[in-house]
């Protein structure tokens, strides 16, 4: 039986909100201070906490969507042909609006927290320069976030191919992103996926949304480059 695209769009939405929810909880809420020697969770604990929420994802809304979860992922997969621009825009709308669900269910349960303030910066919102974390620059963050977003879709074409392990797509790509974490949430706090950022920018403001730009063009450059470097290399486009 073929899976309604509404089906399709709201396990997006579920499968964003998940991860928002998650990851970027995980890092407000257990993670310490980020800007100087983490506690709590610490950097290992809130990289796997988004590469385990983007595991159990892959694993139970991954056969009614493909658990893109990400417009990045979903752009890499128009740009290499395996979805339609129809399907696309559906699903970059579905994973926008559970990113922002996902920040305002945080945002909620910060609330109760005693002393809780909202900050530039706040609900885990990714940026750069004076007064984020360890102040890299502009570019830094730039090319970080457009690598690590290659090497992600770079990882997701070559596991979901019909010449990849697609029973082990859905642990591959979970590690892969908690990786990804390890190496890039001291530089940016990690997005690698404009509607993880979008979803906490839109509530805590100021540099958090100024700077939203370079997540929303990093992550897309990264992708799109993974589709073109994918096709290059002869691949074809069938899935497992």
């Amino acid at each position: 039986m073929e899976i309604k695209f509404s089906n399709k769009l709201m396990a997006e939405l579920i499968g964003t909100f998940a991860l928002v929810l998650f990851g970027c909880g995980a890092a407000v809420i257990a993670g310490g201070d980020t800007a100087g020697g983490l506690s709590g969770l610490g950097l290992l604990g809130i990289a796997l906490a988004f590469g385990l929420a983007q595991l159990i994802m892959c694993y139970s809304i991954g056969g009614v969507s493909g658990a893109h979860i990400n417009p990045a992922v979903t752009v890499g997969m128009l740009a290499a042909g395996r979805i339609s621009g129809k399907e696309a825009g559906g699903y970059i709308v579905a994973q926008l609006i559970g990113a922002v669900l996902g920040a305002f269910a945080l945002k909620m349960i910060m609330n109760g927290m005693p002393g809780f303030q909202m900050d530039e910066w706040a609900l885990g919102a990714n940026g750069w320069g004076e007064g984020y974390q360890n102040e890299f620059n502009m570019t830094s963050a730039f090319i970080a976030e457009t690598v690590m977003t290659f090497l992600f879709l770079f990882t997701i074409f070559g596991v979901t191919n019909k010449w990849g392990n697609g029973a082990m797509a859905g642990v591959t790509i979970g590690f892969a992103l908690a990786v990804i974490h390890l190496f890039t949430i001291p530089i940016t706090g990690t997005s690698v996926n404009p509607a993880r950022s979008f979803g906490p920018a839109i509530f805590a403001g100021g540099s958090a949304m100024t700077q939203l730009w370079l997540f929303i063009v990093a992550p897309l450059l990264g992708a799109m480059l993974a589709a073109v470097v994918w096709k290059a290399m002869g691949m074809k486009n069938e899935t497992a």
